[in-house]
């Protein structure tokens, strides 16, 4: 076969291979908790989700999918004349309604089985074979009489089945959780599929919890946010009049968070191979909830001046960091990130705009006792992630002893042309700083 016969391969198809490769070691043998709600289960990308699913599973992650069924029963219900009114975005479920919700949440269940079972036809997956199991798993209590509500047949979780869910994923099965909930006295508890979803995530310490619903993240206006912690998320909640669906998922990210599990996801099921970009890519595709922790960056604020003179004023007087007066710290604090732990500030980088498609880092420090790990590369991410979040695409740093740790961070030096007009006016060359550049 001559050269220009043989087959081209995509190398963008190559790229991404590769680049996923880490995600994949990292992924293999852990626990992901995904729930997707009887919305998804009706859209035409469900049967590509399944799939999906299968491709996780045969990558080693031991899946516990959890689904809802609202719009489902809600037919039901209409069907049969049965009215089952909301109170607080939770249905009040009258004991006749039960036998038409336990056929919608019993069907739902069948058909996401038949879909792994029938060894996934038309797909890579094809002539493998899925063991989906599904059972008694969640012991469920009633919700109760709230703000002088009945809520009838509508529970809560009381308990998981750890040891047994854990046994059936650990023979290679794919473990399948409705809305439902049994009680020790054998009655059936009707309940929100996202309390299924976090209940199970924390009982199993899961390494991930996925939500997958309609919109492909949390957007703030026209802005996705690619991240967040807790205290973001709270933030984020108050005030805010939000849909129901994104309002369940964002408090159940954040009491998942703050109950140990470590990240948790919110992406789109409508969006093809939403689930897979998210997973193994390194921006993903929605929003990502992650731990709020002991040690966390974060963005500043007017508290954090005198932390940020405390850490600074050692490096500007040995001239590895240009003099910032307090006054220019307050001014310029909405530019700056910074590592705390437990009250101290120990890190910190500034990320000023340039213009509409560049910033420039500065200011990038941390502590001398806390140089040993890579809090200095996690600071650089962070800020990075802001400027992608913010539409800017190439990044500028200033420096006269630190470009072999930037070259080291994916920056190339470049020549002070490079910078934008207005930077360049500032550029101080009684310093002699290098200039380094980084396309994002």
């Amino acid at each position: 076969m001559t050269t220009s016969a043989m087959p081209q391969i995509n190398p963008e198809y190559v790229h991404w291979f590769r680049n996923s490769a880490p995600y994949i070691n990292t992924h293999r043998g852990k626990t992901f908790v995904i729930m997707f709600g009887g919305e998804a289960v009706n859209h035409p990308n469900f049967s590509t989700l399944i799939h999906d699913f299968a491709l996780l599973h045969s990558l080693g992650i031991k899946l516990v999918l959890v689904h809802g069924a609202r719009p489902q029963i809600s037919s039901n219900l209409n069907d049969m004349g049965i009215k089952s009114p909301m109170h607080q975005d939770i249905r009040i479920t009258p004991r006749d309604a039960m036998p038409s919700i336990l056929q919608a949440v019993g069907a739902i269940r069948l058909q996401i089985e038949a879909q792994l079972s029938m060894g996934l036809a038309n797909s890579p997956m094809y002539g493998s074979r899925i063991d989906a199991v599904s059972g008694n798993f969640v012991t469920a209590r009633p919700y109760g009489v709230r703000d002088g509500i009945d809520y009838q047949m509508t529970g809560e979780v009381r308990s998981i089945d750890v040891d047994a869910i854990k046994n059936n994923l650990q023979h290679n099965h794919i473990v399948i959780l409705g809305s439902m909930g049994y009680s020790a006295t054998g009655e059936v508890f009707n309940l929100l599929a996202e309390d299924v979803a976090l209940s199970s995530a924390v009982a199993l310490g899961a390494d991930k919890l996925i939500f997958l619903g309609e919109d492909t993240g949390i957007s703030d206006g026209d802005r996705l946010l690619h991240e967040m912690i807790p205290n973001e998320v709270d933030r984020f909640l108050r005030g805010r009049d939000l849909n129901k669906e994104i309002n369940y998922f964002l408090q159940c990210a954040g009491a998942a968070c703050r109950q140990g599990v470590h990240r948790t996801h919110i992406i789109s099921y409508a969006k093809d191979g939403a689930l897979l970009e998210e997973l193994f890519t390194r921006d993903g595709s929605g929003t990502l909830i992650s731990h709020d922790p002991y040690e966390e960056i974060r963005r500043a604020n007017i508290d954090d001046v005198v932390g940020l003179v405390e850490l600074l004023t050692p490096l500007e007087e040995q001239g590895i960091l240009v003099a910032r007066s307090r006054e220019r710290l307050e001014q310029e604090i909405d530019n700056y990130s910074v590592i705390e732990r437990d009250g101290m500030i120990l890190g910190c980088a500034a990320l000023h705009p340039l213009d509409e498609d560049s910033a420039e880092v500065a200011c990038v420090a941390v502590h001398p006792d806390y140089r040993s790990g890579n809090r200095g590369g996690d600071l650089l991410a962070f800020l990075e992630q802001q400027a992608r979040s913010h539409g800017r695409h190439q990044l500028f740093v200033l420096t006269t002893r630190t470009a072999h740790w930037f070259v080291e961070q994916g920056f190339t030096e470049v020549s002070a042309d490079a910078l934008p007009a207005e930077r360049r006016i500032q550029y101080n060359n009684g310093r002699n700083s290098k200039v380094f550049q980084k396309v994002l």
